[in-house]
Parts: C-alpha cells; sequence; structure tokens
C-alpha cells in the first residue's frame, strides 16, 4: 500500500514550492515533512524532489503528485455517492489545469470561474503557449489542458475544441510609418513586432505563410492579452491579435489589417486524463460547451 500522508506531502512540497509552506499547509512541522518524503524516496528508490527555490518534483514526483490529484477526485465522487463517508468540513480537491493566455483573456475564464462556482475545486490554472501546454500534461503536473495539439499525451484523452482565428493587425498610424509600400518580407524584417512570450511564433508563421518564407522579425516581449492589444493600438507595434479581442477596434479605425483578409487559424484541442472522475468530466463538457460558442468549428 501507498504511504498517502508521504504522498500529501510530497503534493505539498510540490505546489507550495517549499517544505516550509508544505508544512504549514499539511498543519505539521517542516521536519516531519521531509521524513515523509525520505521514507517514500527510499522506498521508490530515487530522488522525487529536487531541492531548490522553489523546489520541483523529478519525472518520479509528478507521477506520483498526478496520482494523488486523480486520488483525491476520486473520492470527491465517492463522498458524493456515499455521504457518510464525506467528513464534517470537507476540503476542496485540487484540480490544475493548462490554458493558453489568449483563450484564458476570451472565452475559457467565465467558464472556469462557474465551474469553481459550482463545484468544490481548487482551480490551479497554469498559462503557457498553446503548442507548450500539452508538456505539462505529459509530465503529469496538470490533469488536463487546452493545447494546439491533436494527438493525445500518455493516459489522456483528446477532443477538438475549435479554432481560433488571430488577425495581424497594428494602429493606422503604424501601418503608415512602417509599411508605405505595402507589406512585405523586407519591411516585416524592420518593423517592430509584438509577441507574448519567446514560444510565441504566431507572428513568425503568419509571415512565412505571407512571404513564403521565414522572416526574422524584431519583437517586443509582453506578456499580457490585454496589454498586447493596448500596445498594439498605442503604435508599438503589430501582432496577432484573437479577432474576438479587436472586433470593435477593426470596426471603428482604432487598428487595422496589415494585409485585408489574411487572418490565421488555430485548432485548439482538449487534453485531459483518463480518470474516471465526474468533476473531470464535467469540467469537460463545460469546455467543449463555451468552445463550441466561442470558437470557428469545422
Amino acid at each position: 500500500m501507498l504511504d498517502y500522508a508521504a504522498l500529501s506531502a510530497l503534493a505539498a512540497v510540490v505546489r507550495e514550492g517549499s517544505f516550509e509552506r508544505a508544512a504549514r499547509a499539511l498543519h505539521v512541522t517542516p521536519s516531519a515533512v521531509s521524513q515523509r518524503i525520505r521514507l517514500l524516496e527510499e522506498r521508490v528508490g530515487c530522488a522525487l524532489v529536487v531541492r531548490g527555490q522553489p523546489c520541483a518534483a523529478t519525472e518520479a514526483g509528478r507521477r506520483l503528485c498526478r496520482h494523488v490529484d486523480q486520488v483525491r477526485l476520486l473520492e470527491q465522487d465517492l463522498q458524493v455517492a456515499l455521504p457518510a463517508l464525506a467528513p464534517q468540513d470537507p476540503a476542496r480537491v485540487r484540480l490544475p489545469i493548462a490554458v493558453n493566455a489568449d483563450s484564458l483573456a476570451t472565452w475559457a475564464a467565465p467558464v472556469l470561474a462557474a465551474f469553481a462556482a459550482e463545484h468544490p475545486v481548487l482551480l490551479e490554472v497554469v498559462v503557457d503557449d498553446q503548442d507548450h501546454t500539452n508538456e505539462w500534461l505529459r509530465s503529469g503536473a496538470v490533469m488536463a489542458a487546452v493545447t494546439g495539439t491533436a494527438r493525445p499525451a500518455a493516459g489522456s484523452n483528446s477532443q477538438p475544441l475549435g479554432a481560433m482565428r488571430y488577425r495581424a493587425a497594428a494602429s493606422p498610424a503604424f501601418l503608415a510609418r512602417h509599411f508605405p509600400q505595402g507589406v512585405g518580407a523586407g519591411t516585416l524584417a524592420r518593423a517592430p513586432s509584438l509577441v507574448f512570450s519567446t514560444k510565441d511564433d504566431l507572428q513568425s508563421r503568419w509571415a512565412r505563410r505571407l512571404c513564403h518564407r521565414h522572416v526574422e522579425l524584431p519583437r517586443h516581449v509582453l506578456p499580457s492579452s490585454q496589454a498586447f492589444v493596448t500596445a498594439a493600438e498605442a503604435g508599438m507595434g503589430w501582432g496577432m491579435c484573437p479577432e474576438a479581442d479587436i472586433a470593435a477596434q477593426l470596426r471603428d479605425g482604432r487598428l487595422v489589417e496589415l494585409v485585408p483578409d489574411t487572418p490565421l487559424d488555430v485548432a485548439l484541442h482538449w487534453q485531459h486524463a483518463r480518470a474516471a472522475s465526474t468533476l473531470l468530466e464535467r469540467l469537460t463538457a463545460a469546455m467543449l460547451a463555451a468552445a463550441r460558442r466561442a470558437l470557428r468549428q469545422g
């Protein structure tokens, strides 16, 4: 049998980032947390935590943390089915997920908020590029993810959500200043672009499709979906903005497309662990329903 007190200590250290904060969360001493993890590592035969600032799980540690999350979800289902087993003051179950920033800033945040308000969960949302969120799921750090990858991670299911449409947009003054003779490889290589992070390649993908070759783009890094649109309006640079975010700006002329009618559609998928959990099934249904309303289908 696994020692679930030790597994809870491991999960707390990884979640809180230190032995001291994990001890406070579990209402025990840091030495008790350290001892539990040491005994668990001896039994497993390998390191489970990389001590640092913050502490992080090893690959084996992540697998055990994911197991703990799945067990807690199943226990919550059991307590609903058999109320006599439920404690007088049941704790909310942790549910870690990964979402790309643009989905979180548009259609995903309302559905996550409504789900958390209606169910006994504590959502832990990790934000990453849609081409990298599946890595969080594959590592066991999260139980579900909005991702640009269709192929499911091991032990997971994958369902299509739809496509998010992006437009290459800038302010009229920026367009007049940097592209007076039109948009091409040469002008794109000189005009500042906006990227959400170093992982964000939407601007490069759009430029490659337009110019039929790679263009090295000068870029500002701006890790905020809201600030991204504000910066484009202010003339800081051009960027790939979600169509839903800039519909009003395109209508009233605060933003214009660099090249009219050249959208970039990014297909998104919902991947989730195959744990037979009612909570995870309900979250999946809510995310799929919201995506059908917000994203382009087919």
